[in-house]
């Protein structure tokens, strides 16, 4: 759970800027915006096998 603490002299807009800056690095917004919808489970074994070739390849490009 994200929690936002207010800092001395803060304002209300920099608590807001600072919380969706935390949302966005722990990638709730992302995981939000893939339930939005139903994936069949195909397509998400589809993606999830296309990501991990994509790591695949960069890892191996990277030890040449």
């Amino acid at each position: 759970m994200i929690k936002v603490r207010a800092r001395t002299g803060e304002s209300v807009q920099q608590m807001v800027k600072r919380f969706k800056k935390m949302c966005e690095k722990e990638g709730l917004i992302r995981d939000i915006k893939r339930n939005s919808y139903y994936e069949k489970p195909s397509e998400k074994n589809r993606r999830r096998r296309r990501k991990a070739a994509r790591a695949a390849s960069m890892g191996s490009s990277m030890n040449y």
